[in-house]
């Protein structure tokens, strides 16, 4: 029986990936646990394995887009034929059409579409009616180039009445597309609602500083943070769950994630085991997996498996993070600043820095939130326990 090559999930933010290579031919025989493609995301690239053995048939070419669980290709026994493609549907409506699109050929119903295999495979994955292509291939016939110009002809925007000509329009797409539809989903599945918190750094620079200059080691404020919260959660366990399929599942093991912003986006690397860990150990692997991130170099199993997350921007006061799909809680950190503040009946001048919880209301209850904060400002005003 034959068994379907699927793109996979390489993160949670990816949406589609490309088949940048196939290393086998279709009729090649192939082994279990053998590299028969290159994939290729918007921050990553992965071998994919065969995770059976089998003659090879591609599905798709190289350079095709494919959804995440979509079929790529199959692993044939010998003499086995691949399966039938899917019948394309016919294109929902798109809404108010776009000042200028190309118009759609004009065929007789049942015609039979001249276009080649790849062609008519990568509508079938597409969800496109390969009778409304415009063909640009000899003697007529559809190419797949044709049904990626057509696709992406659908995406072109319909302009709201009053606006001017835009300058430029700039599809959502790769990684910031991703981004865009797992916040939405985010939003929509959740009952999301954040708690703010000051928090005093003062002795946490103090310590730090200290033991960077001790150890040679650089440890930085969001390395501090992620192991407060890593101990924080080992009171409050009801934050480090993950709501799936109406069903809270419970972890000892603590991963955090740890945001990190690129020039297109952001990917959220995984610390794994957190509470087990200590801060020089944090420290260094926070730095290895942002230096990766940033350079594209980050493996699969680094950005998937998270149970809670961190998200530290530097350049503002405070703000509401959206919560990574099915976690029940995140952190948000704003920006070190000195302030007044009343201490023992005096104003003094400490170093701060705001807090924000956003937290699953679904699973987690205002009262549980707000002791988690609570434990973990106790933490970051006296650290010397997290330095040990």
């Amino acid at each position: 029986m034959a068994v379907s090559i699927v793109m996979p999930r390489l993160g949670d933010f990816m949406m589609e990936g490309t088949v940048a290579r196939w290393s086998k031919s279709s009729g090649d025989s192939v082994d279990q646990g053998e590299v028969i493609a290159e994939i290729e995301t918007e921050k990553l690239n992965y071998d994919l394995e065969a995770t059976e053995s089998g003659i090879l048939y591609q599905a798709v070419p190289e350079g095709a887009a494919v959804a995440v669980d979509g079929v790529m290709g199959y692993l044939l026994a010998e003499g086995e034929a691949p399966p039938e493609p899917p019948t394309p549907s016919a294109p929902a409506e798109k809404g108010p059409p776009a000042r200028s699109r190309p118009a759609a050929p004009s065929r007789p119903a049942g015609d039979v579409v001249p276009s080649t295999p790849g062609a008519r495979r990568l509508a079938a994955n597409m969800g496109i009616d390969i009778s409304q292509v415009t063909p640009t291939g000899p003697r007529g016939r559809v190419t797949d180039a044709d049904v990626r110009a057509h696709a992406e002809a659908q995406r072109a925007p319909s302009i709201p009445p009053g606006l001017p000509e835009p300058t430029r329009s700039v599809p959502l797409e790769g990684m910031r597309k991703a981004i865009a539809g797992h916040m939405r989903d985010s939003l929509a599945a959740t009952a999301q609602l954040s708690y703010f918190l000051d928090v005093d750094l003062t002795e946490i620079q103090r310590l730090r500083r200290e033991a960077s200059r001790d150890s040679g080691a650089k440890i930085g404020v969001p390395d501090v943070l992620v192991k407060a919260c890593a101990e924080a959660l080992k009171r409050a366990p009801l934050l480090n769950t993950v709501l799936s399929d109406g069903r809270v599942l419970h972890f000892d093991q603590i991963n955090i994630g740890v945001a990190v912003a690129l020039e297109d986006g952001l990917i959220v690397p995984v610390v794994r085991d957190a509470g087990a860990k200590g801060l020089r150990q944090i420290a260094e692997e926070i730095g290895s997996l942002a230096a990766r991130a940033r350079a594209g170099a980050l493996s699969s199993d680094e950005v998937v498996g998270g149970t809670f997350t961190i998200s530290v921007l530097g350049t503002v006061d405070g703000f509401t993070p959206i919560l990574n799909a099915g976690q029940s809680a995140l952190l948000g950190a704003g920006r070190p600043r000195e302030k007044p503040v009343a201490r023992d009946g005096q104003v003094v001048v400490r170093e701060m820095m705001t807090l924000s919880l956003t937290a699953d209301h679904q699973v987690v209850d205002g009262a549980v939130a707000a002791g988690f904060l609570r434990r973990l400002q106790s933490l970051v005003e006296r650290p010397s326990r997290l330095f040990r």
